[in-house]
Order: structure tokens, then sequence, then C-alpha cells
């Protein structure tokens, strides 16, 4: 048995501890409390004493794609054409990066998240088993969707199924308690109709986990409602079968029955009352990015009305092509701000509520709120402790601002996966990153335009 002590726990789903301590092992947390009273409970535990710092349930990532890490900021010359965005990361991914290459960059990613305190991760990759070594190397929780290829094509639906079932089968094979399968359909603009509900069928009968890009931007609203601009071109160019439906994107994805699987929809920008409604109906999740959407220039997500609306939201960062940073600390942040700055915006998003986002939010947009989110006796140890050691943090008059205001990644102190550390005092537990970093920089080196 181990105990954590410090001067504040935030358990998210009780009212926050001063002078308190969290006792716990690999089976997960027995006791939380007042320091004195852990302590009695378990007088032969080890004792770790971390004072003037907060503990917290692990911060959760919930839509990543940790296999481009190497991509940092080499795309951010076309951020204002998100087509040409999108056409250039998937020329660099499938013909300037090797295999090796993609599996790299994915530890590197799993790495920078673990030192910002993320415990637990839903990836999206279209390698998604380097996403789910990555995890397993580090020693984190996650789910990981593979992702489709390019395949809006109807003519195509059935062998572009067959591919892919066979992959996802595979890759359950390889399974953990920590890491499972999960699948992402891509996006309404590059999933055929007839691929999206052979994949609703899978992950009915498979029970699997769907995540979806879905109304990211303008463009693609106007793609799926017009049959105008954005990729338009591509689909002639390619002599591909694909007809706009004529509706939002979230009612094509009803359509085609995929919103059945209640799937995680990671962005959600461009959404009107009757696509919440939508939402709500299908008991979907909400991945919100709000740094990644302003940094194309896409507009604010209407976070407030998500929550209002008791759609389970998320917060994530996104790739660090488009981010650039994986710090849910501070993706929490700007979610609030942003939400504050909102044109339309009927209230201010508060400090705690976007903490609870960032933790048991992400743990119910990913299905796994019975195991983590929150600090809770029978709940697995997936912990995060904050130091407060800056000038910019004191005083401390309220611990959640101090935390999503005052504080960033660099502040993490400690991340516990599962009751075993995995990140203590600026170094991964299993890892010497010198190693990484250096391969990380010759192949960015490498891959640069």
């Amino acid at each position: 048995m181990r105990i954590l002590s410090a001067d504040h726990i935030l358990p998210i789903t009780s009212e926050p501890l001063r002078d308190a301590a969290v006792a716990f092992d690999r089976s997960g947390i027995s006791a939380i409390g007042a320091r004195s009273e852990v302590i009695e409970m378990f007088p032969d535990a080890e004792i770790d004493d971390l004072g003037s710092a907060a503990i917290i349930p692990g911060l959760i990532n919930c839509h990543s794609h940790l296999e481009i890490t190497a991509m940092r900021g080499l795309l951010d010359d076309v951020e204002h054409d998100f087509p040409a965005w999108l056409l250039r990361l998937n020329d660099t991914r499938a013909n300037r990066l090797t295999d090796e290459d993609i599996e790299v960059a994915a530890l590197a990613g799993a790495l920078e998240g673990a030192a910002a305190g993320v415990t637990c991760f839903g990836d999206i990759g279209r390698h998604g088993q380097a996403g789910m070594e990555a995890l397993k190397r580090v020693g984190l929780r996650g789910v990981v969707f593979q992702e489709t290829n390019f395949s809006p094509n109807e003519r195509t639906a059935e062998k572009d199924f067959t591919a892919l079932s066979e992959l996802l089968t595979l890759m359950r094979n390889e399974e953990t308690d920590l890491v499972q399968v999960g699948v992402s359909p891509h996006s309404p603009y590059t999933v055929s109709s007839g691929l999206f509900a052979r994949i609703a069928e899978f992950a009915a009968a498979e029970n699997m986990r769907v995540s979806i890009h879905a109304a990211e931007s303008l463009q693609e609203d106007n793609l799926i409602r017009n049959g105008e601009g954005f990729f338009i071109g591509i689909y002639k160019k390619f002599d591909l079968e694909w007809h706009s439906p004529r509706c939002s994107p979230i009612e094509f994805l009803e359509r085609t029955g995929i919103m059945r699987s209640a799937p995680l929809l990671a962005h959600c920008v461009c959404v009107s009352d009757d696509d919440i409604e939508r939402i709500v109906g299908n008991n979907a999740s909400v991945a919100h990015c709000p740094k990644s959407n302003a940094k194309f220039g896409h507009g604010w997500a209407p976070f407030e009305i998500f929550l209002d609306r008791g759609i389970k939201v998320g917060f994530g960062s996104d790739s660090v092509a488009s981010n650039n940073v994986c710090d849910i600390l501070e993706e929490a942040r700007f979610a609030v701000l942003g939400a504050r700055n909102r044109a339309g915006s009927k209230r201010f998003i508060e400090a705690k509520e976007a903490l609870e986002t960032a933790t048991m939010g992400g743990a119910r947009a990913l299905g796994l709120d019975r195991l983590v989110g929150s600090l809770e006796v029978g709940k697995k140890a997936d912990i995060t402790v904050i130091d407060f050691n800056e000038p910019a943090q004191f005083p401390v008059n309220d611990i959640y601002a101090a935390v999503i205001h005052s504080s960033n990644a660099r502040d993490i102190r400690m991340t516990i996966v599962n009751g075993d550390e995995v990140f203590r005092d600026g170094r991964p537990v299993n890892f010497d990153t010198i190693d990484v970093l250096e391969e990380l920089e010759e192949i960015g080196g490498r891959i640069k335009i």
C-alpha cells in the first residue's frame, strides 16, 4: 500500500480536501480523506508527503494523434488552407515517414503526455498499432481508434470494410487491461455512407467504441450540405462516386446508422440546435479541441451548451501538427476563456467545470468513468500531482483557479497509472527521453519540406 499526501486533494466527485491523503495500490484506491486518518488506517504503508501540491485524478486527453508527433510545426504555413493542410499531412505520413518513424513519433507523443499529467488517451491513428505500442511502453491507459484510409468511394465500400475489419481483429488480439481498441471512420467527407453503415454494424456486434471527426469547419458543412468546394475537386480527379447528402454532417452520420454506436465526436464546431438534439438523442459524446479549432480559425464549439445539455464532454489536444503541444491544463484554460468570449455565449464557464471536463468528463466520453476520472475508493489509481512552487501560482485563494488559470504541463510533478509511477520530477520512469528526442529531431529534419 502507498499513501500520497498533499496540501490539496481534488477528488472531482466530492469537495476539495485540505491537508489530505490518498491510499492506493495496483488494485485501486483504498482510502481518501484527512491525512492523519488515512495514515492511521494503513500504518505500514509507504508515505510520500508532497507538501505544496494538488493531487487530482489523472488528466484525460480524449482526442489525439500521437503518430504524427514528428510533424510538430511542419504544416503551420498552410493552416490557413485546411484542405491543403490535410493533403500535406497525408502525403508526409504516406511518403516521407517510415513505419519506424511513426513508431518513434507515437512514443515521443506518449512521453510528452505522461510529462503533462495525462494518464489516458483517446488516440486516433492510421497506424493504430504504433499508438497501442507507445501507450503500452510508457505505461499509459487508453483507447486507440484505428482510423479508416481515405475511403469516400461508394463503389469500394465493401472492400474498404473488409480490409479495416481484418486489421481491427488483429489489433484486438493485442489489447491489455490498460489499452483497448476502437474504430474511427475519419469524417463525413472521407468515408462513404456504405462504409459508415458497415462500421456501425461491426461496432455494435463487437461492442467497439467509435470516434469520428465531425462538424469541424464551415468548409465541411458547406460540402456536406451543398456539395460545394472543399474535396469536390479531389473526388472528380480520382473518379470517386460521392454524393452530397444535402444535410448537416451530424444528420448525415445519423442517416448512416453510425450515431447509434454513441460515438465520440471530435470538434463539433459547426453544430445547430437540431444537431445538438441528435447528439443528445444518440447519447454521443464530444471531444472538445478549442486550441486546434482556433489555430485553424474554425471557430468556437458551444462548450457550455454541451455541458448544459448533459452531453459527455472531454478535452482533446488534437495532434501537435495543429496544436503544437499536448497540455490538457492549457487546453482547459483556453476552453474557459474561449467559451466566455464566444459570440452568443449565455454564461461563464468556471474553472471547476473545466477541471471536471479534463478528468471525469474525458472518462465519460471514452466510456471509462467506472474505472477512472475521479478519486474514489474502488476506482483505479490514475493520479496526477501538480506542484505549487512557482510565484505565478501564489497565493492559492481558489484551488480550482490555481490549477486551471495558474498551472500548466510544466508544473506536473508526478503521473501515476494503475498505481504505478510513469513520470516523476521531470523524468519518465521507464525511459531516457534523450534518445527518443534525438531520433525525433532527426526525423523532423528529414521530412522538412
